[in-house]
């Protein structure tokens, strides 16, 4: 299968698949729940549409780091403090992503209810287990994850409370983008593809 030209990376159906991605990730921002968040959801997403598998690593990748730009932003410091203080723990979280983006490649053509609830808990579940290990990796340089000193079974313990909201948002999420798609598809025939 070849890659679609860059003529086509402009056409509509990337484009929607784009926007309703950063729509997704200003989500982000608000942040009134630990954990609660679309960014499985997104990359899901991507995987299962882009039809272009650079744009669908690279659209959710990007827009993530941006809203992590803007997060260190609203709350008072700067990136580059931010980013160096999380360094490894941002960087798993971009891994996962990437990781997440994969798995949505299995969905493409083969989105249904069932497969999507599937993906969404595995990419939940995936995200959990593999933050969580490099949080324990790293607790020493993260003074308040005292749980994680004593060992890694207590920083999963510490880390589930955390865990439900990320299954709800990652569901929740799936459902508004994969769902908002389907309606757009049946409004705009170029939207109908397989991948967009």
């Amino acid at each position: 299968m070849t890659q679609p030209t860059s003529s086509s990376q402009l056409s509509p159906g990337p484009m929607v698949l784009t926007a309703m991605i950063v729509i997704a990730a200003l989500a982000r921002l608000p942040q009134f729940l630990p954990n609660f968040s679309p960014i499985e959801a997104m990359a899901l997403f991507g995987g299962a549409y882009f039809a272009n598998r650079r744009l669908a690593m690279m659209v959710p990748l990007l827009t993530i780091f941006l809203s992590d730009v803007a997060l260190a932003l609203l709350h008072g410091g700067t990136f580059s403090a931010y980013f160096s203080a999380y360094l490894p723990q941002l960087l798993t979280v971009y891994a996962c992503v990437a990781i997440c983006t994969v798995l949505g490649f299995g969905l493409r053509g083969r989105v249904s209810g069932g497969r999507l609830l599937g993906y969404s808990l595995g990419g939940s579940l995936l995200f959990f287990v593999v933050t969580n290990f490099v949080v324990w990796l790293t607790a020493a340089s993260i003074p308040q994850y005292t749980a994680c000193n004593a060992g890694l079974l207590p920083c999963y313990i510490a880390a589930v409370p955390f865990f439900q909201w990320t299954v709800l948002s990652t569901l929740l999420y799936a459902a508004l983008l994969f769902g908002g798609f389907a309606l757009l598809r049946r409004r705009l025939p170029v939207l109908r593809a397989q991948t967009v």
